[in-house]
């Protein structure tokens, strides 16, 4: 340890991994058990159900659905609703009977929308199940496939994330900010707010209508540096793309791969703030459930999916710890300076106990946003972990945190000036868990090892076909961009009804993707 490395210096740099579409119960539930002389709100011990709607087609003579263990790595499969409306099903048991089958865009008023003043009862999860299963397979699931919503995994199957949890500290009380999809929970994040925003789709709006200040540009303001490190072959950042009005003009500069997070570490550069993004497309590494369905919104499962992302997340995470371990050098950014945050942008549908309270709309003036929502309740709890030679083993925090606790977090100890917007302004910050006097020595730090990843390669063909079926999400934003960028169009794209013909849409995205990342390009030598 250098000499002059203090707890005081634990929060100098700060790195934040963020994955997809987990709940706490789903994948950290049994971290902890009664026995283990933890204070943790997880689910050993507790008789968790959710009822079986008398509408269901099969099962619904059992009543309820009891909580169990996740059977495979890839549950839930096909994928659960994700969506602002669905998510009102999920907390409130509150379904409208004309959205009943319906996702997507083929969901209309009132939303599911639970009455004024409702607290969530978490016991809608399996209504909501077999109504997006239905709506993305065509029929009604079995007791068997709509009963995996109601599970989660064990320490043994995800031993990389549940070691990392046990050694350090786990917060079992972090919220996300909007009970709804990636792209608002992820800009609640970097932003303290969606600028009103509520779905992801149609992705066009995101390149003018996400206007809020973001933290990139605070940090900037205040002479810190900072980048955003990607997974390859993500061939885009999320991260960009959600502030793309504040940010296009360092989409070139700041948006690097992921080997350059391993340089920078190691050679102990690493800047002052560091966003790890996974690759959440195919071959996704990010955690999330099986989407070969709910991503196409089409009665056809694509062969878009790897054979887990579970596994996937697994690996990749321990590439990020070990990475993160060895920064032991003597000078610039080490461990003993560097925090390492593991968190998630949202619980994706899967199931929590844990009901999300009231919170303040960001902006107090400001009116209501999409979909008449007035952000006012938050989502729903998620994992987070915290790494730190300066963490005490096996610590559990258990008072409520949420996404915005990280920025509240940045602006106290960096000085960043005033609040964002009202959620940061109430948010809890944790620089008090770096607790320790003397710093524990990374030697004796849990080794994690993740379990074989199944081989998996993009098939171009199947990626297209399904990439195509989604041109009327993703189309229109797209070409929008690539007019307002020069890009020459094939015609086939550049009229005023753009088809999206499979043999084209994988290429015309990676010229896309090269204008406006260039450093996330693919590889000259033909990686897909």
């Amino acid at each position: 340890m250098p000499g002059s490395a203090t707890r005081g210096n634990a929060l100098d740099h700060v790195v934040v991994v963020l994955f997809e579409n987990r709940s706490l119960d789903n994948v950290l539930g049994r971290l902890y058990s009664p026995g283990d002389g933890k204070i943790f709100d997880g689910v050993i011990g507790k008789d968790l159900s959710n009822p079986i709607p008398e509408w269901a087609e099969h099962g619904a003579d059992r009543k309820m659905v009891p909580y169990g263990i996740s059977a495979d790595m890839d549950s839930p499969n096909p994928d659960s609703g994700e969506e602002w409306y669905h998510t009102n099903t999920q907390l409130f048991g509150t379904i409208d009977d004309h959205n009943r089958f319906k996702i997507g865009e083929a969901v209309t008023k009132p939303w599911n929308a639970p009455p004024p003043g409702a607290t969530p009862t978490m016991d809608g999860f399996v209504t909501d199940y077999i109504s997006t299963f239905t709506g993305e397979v065509g029929r009604q699931p079995s007791y068997d496939e709509y009963a995996q919503i109601m599970t989660g995994y064990t320490p043994e199957q995800l031993p990389v994330l549940s070691s990392i949890a046990r050694d350090f500290g786990v917060f079992d009380h972090w919220f996300s900010e909007v009970p709804s999809q990636t792209f608002m929970n992820r800009s609640f994040w970097t932003a303290a707010t969606s600028s009103g925003l509520v779905v992801n789709s149609p992705a066009a709006k995101w390149l003018t209508k996400n206007t809020a200040e973001t933290l990139f540009e605070r940090l900037e303001a205040h002479g810190k540096t900072w980048k955003v490190y990607v997974a390859e072959p993500m061939p885009l950042s999320f991260t960009g793309v959600i502030h793309f009005p504040r940010l296009q003009e360092r989409l070139a500069t700041h948006f690097v791969p992921f080997a350059e997070f391993a340089k920078d570490a190691a050679a102990g550069t690493l800047p002052d703030f560091s966003l790890i993004e996974p690759d959440m497309a195919s071959g996704h590494n990010d955690y999330h459930p099986a989407y070969g369905r709910s991503f196409i919104g089409a009665n056809l499962d694509i062969g878009f999916d790897p054979p887990s992302s579970m596994l996937g997340g697994e690996a990749f995470l321990e590439r990020v710890y070990n990475t993160y371990r060895s920064m032991t050098g003597p000078s610039g950014t080490n461990v003993w300076n560097t925090a390492l945050l593991i968190g998630w942008d949202e619980p994706g549908g899967t199931y929590d106990h844990v009901a999300p309270g009231a919170v303040a709309p960001p902006d107090e003036d400001a009116p209501a946003g999409e979909l008449g929502f007035t952000f006012d309740r938050s989502g729903y709890r998620v994992p987070a972990i915290i790494v730190s030679p300066w963490v005490d083993q096996g610590s559990v925090y258990n008072e409520e945190y949420r996404h915005t606790s990280l920025i509240a977090t940045l602006r106290k100890t960096w000085d960043l000036g005033e609040a964002f917007t009202r959620r940061d302004a109430s948010a809890r910050t944790f620089d008090h868990v770096f607790a320790l006097e003397t710093p524990r020595d990374p030697k004796s730090w849990v080794t994690v090892q993740a379990q074989p990843v199944p081989a998996w390669t993009l098939d171009i063909q199947s990626a297209g076909a399904a990439l195509s079926t989604l041109g009327t999400a993703i189309g229109p934003g797209l070409i929008e961009l690539a007019k307002r960028m020069g890009i020459k169009l094939p015609p086939e794209l550049d009229g005023p009804s753009p088809e999206f013909p499979p043999e084209l849409v994988i290429q015309f995205l990676r010229e896309i993707c090269l204008h406006i990342f260039p450093a996330l390009a693919p590889s000259a030598s033909g990686d897909e």
